[in-house]
């Protein structure tokens, strides 16, 4: 299975999990569902770094996603830290899962540290919103 950006399933997946892409993000890139938050945030930065929106807009909350999703191809990504992963697991309704994420975009090397809320709806994970950190 080849990704948007010719990821396949023996490359180490984008999130840093040092699995393989086709162990980790890459099903739940293709509908799997996320057992965790924090599963579902690494999918979703991988998601990011890969061009997947389709994959971004399911797994954002109804109630707090934009008109549309966009890749950001003026963004590379580069690599993804979790901090904190509070709750988010597989007999919870609710999890916080902080990380920080570095990309190259026009201005050079930049940092983003986020701290994600995420909750179960019809059964699944979905992004709710975040807090930037500095």
């Amino acid at each position: 299975m080849t990704g948007m950006l010719g990821i396949g399933a023996e490359d180490a997946c984008p999130c840093g999990s040092g699995t393989t892409y086709g162990a980790c993000c890459g099903p739940l890139h293709r509908g799997a569902v996320a057992e965790t938050a924090e599963a579902l945030m690494r999918s979703r930065y991988s998601a990011y770094a890969l061009g997947e929106t389709d994959h971004l807009w399911r797994t954002w909350h109804p109630r707090t996603r934009p008109e549309r999703v966009t890749s950001r191809d003026a963004l590379t990504w580069r690599g993804l830290v979790v901090e904190e992963v509070v709750d988010g697991g597989p007999d919870d309704a609710e999890g916080v899962v902080a990380f920080t994420a570095t990309y190259d975009g026009p201005g050079g090397r930049e940092v983003l540290r986020e701290r994600s809320r995420f909750s179960r709806r019809g059964g699944r994970w979905v992004y709710v919103d975040g807090d930037e950190r500095g």
